[in-house]
């Protein structure tokens, strides 16, 4: 069967200027051969930090930029050729506040939005209601979305992408800043989406939320693929390694740098959490880093150390800081 979304070898790179007062002109590779394929009725996560490419990606696919180099089909069909007949077919929701008109009614709202998609007037009506329904907003849908929350506005982003009834659903960063009961209910109504036979690529920040989500995940870096696969394969890339979590009250670059150049260390990253800051360090395969992490972080004040079993997080953060710069 053929794949539902497909990205050959896509490129993207911008012309811009940099300098203040002698301005050059400067290119930069946003994308720089991506591919990769999707099944139908298939949830397919693309994470990666900011700046990655991940958004450069959907915005080729969803037609809204034309690649630099390579290609992309959607449903069988080029989405530069076919542009149009591709835009018909598909629903984009992103995470953030633009998109709706807030002195309007979450149903003036999709009453307008369902008259761009093309919605027959005599269907309109009742597909509203039954995307009210579905987005949990039935009762709330005359009030005004100046007056809505973060996660009602997110909500509403998804009837409205869903207006169309299309096959395929482009999800960016759909729980962005949504609290965390907003954003458990969103990944439940996502699910519903994949089990209503949808195919779904979904970028998220939230890598529990991927490992929940995702029938298999690509991870990007510098505008490039740099794993791809299932969760649980993802994970057990770095299954067989180590995780030291130290709490620490107050640390220095060379701090970091120094645990860095532990051998064994494969990953160092540092995290705020209430009052202090975790320092995470993995670690490959038959290494057991902890006591060396200790002494490495003498005049540092150090709090609790426990070690963990890895998690999707620790894989993801080590591809994308192994992930070369050039190749």
């Amino acid at each position: 069967m053929a794949p539902v979304i497909e990205a050959l070898d896509l490129h993207r790179t911008y012309k811009t200027t940099t300098g203040t007062f002698r301005r050059r002109s400067l290119e930069v590779e946003a994308v720089r051969g991506v591919s990769f394929e999707i099944g139908e009725g298939e949830l397919f996560g693309l994470l990666g930090p900011n700046g990655a490419g991940k958004t450069t990606t959907i915005k080729m696919l969803i037609t809204l930029l034309i690649p630099t180099a390579g290609s992309a089909r959607v449903l069988g069909r080029d989405v530069v050729d076919h542009a149009m007949w591709v835009r018909q077919r598909i629903g984009y929701v992103f995470g953030g506040d633009r998109g709706l008109y807030e002195r309007l009614s979450a149903w003036d709202n999709l009453r307008y939005f369902a008259e761009l998609y093309g919605v027959e007037p005599r269907r309109q009506k009742a597909r509203l209601e039954e995307l009210l329904d579905l987005v949990g907003l039935r009762g709330r849908e005359r009030e005004r979305v100046e007056g809505y929350s973060r996660g009602m506005r997110q909500r509403l982003h998804i009837a409205r992408g869903l207006l169309h009834d299309p096959p395929v659903l482009f999800l960016d960063e759909p729980t962005l800043g949504v609290d965390p009961v907003g954003a458990r209910e969103l990944r439940a109504m996502i699910s519903s989406l994949k089990d209503a036979g949808k195919t779904v690529l979904l970028t998220t920040h939230y890598m529990f939320e991927a490992d929940t989500l995702c029938d298999r995940i690509a991870v990007v870096a510098r505008g490039r693929i740099v794993a791809e696969g299932t969760p649980r394969e993802l994970k057990a890339s770095v299954a067989s390694g180590s995780v030291v979590e130290v709490e620490v009250y107050g640390i220095e670059d060379d701090a970091v740098e120094r645990l860095r150049s532990i051998e064994g260390v494969t990953a160092v990253t540092v995290e705020p959490r209430d009052h202090a800051q975790v320092v995470i360090v993995q670690a490959a395969p038959g290494h057991e880093p902890a006591q060396e992490v200790l002494a490495r972080l003498d005049g540092v004040s150090v709090g609790r150390v426990s070690s963990r079993e890895p998690t999707l997080e620790d894989a993801y953060v080590a591809l994308v800081t192994d992930a070369p710069a050039t190749q």
